[in-house]
């Protein structure tokens, strides 16, 4: 079964999110894909793509990355993804890998993982 690469992000982060985040997370961190922002949808649908191909064109010796590889990858995409839907964004929504709570880094570490498992033919 294919799905929307976009999902396939979105769930290991809400997924993510409930297994790491310390505490009741705000709400807009487990919104469901129907109502996540079309620009987040968007958002996530290319930082999905971007790993599933740089997973294939490693011919899948991602797996021999850290888990901390794999998560600053999937911060750095993101931050590039901020960068091209909000002009002006908060120091916050563009933060370097060490600015993150642990928590964000877990779970951005997961979401590679998530999507590693899922094969590039799951993304496309």
């Amino acid at each position: 079964m294919t799905l929307e690469p976009g999902r396939i992000f979105r769930d290991a982060w809400i997924a993510g999110v409930k297994k790491h985040f310390p505490g009741e997370p705000k709400a807009s961190y487990v919104t469901p894909w129907e109502d996540t922002p079309e620009w987040e949808r968007s958002s996530a649908a290319s930082v999905c793509t971007q790993v599933a191909e740089f997973v294939e064109v490693s011919a899948g010796n991602t797996s021999k990355l850290t888990r901390e590889q794999k998560g600053r990858f999937v911060a750095l995409c993101w931050i590039a993804q901020i960068y091209k839907h909000i002009p002006d964004p908060k120091p916050a929504y563009v933060a370097d890998w060490q600015e993150l709570p642990d928590w964000q880094r877990e779970t951005d570490a997961d979401i590679f993982e998530a999507i590693e498992a899922a094969g590039a033919s799951a993304v496309r």
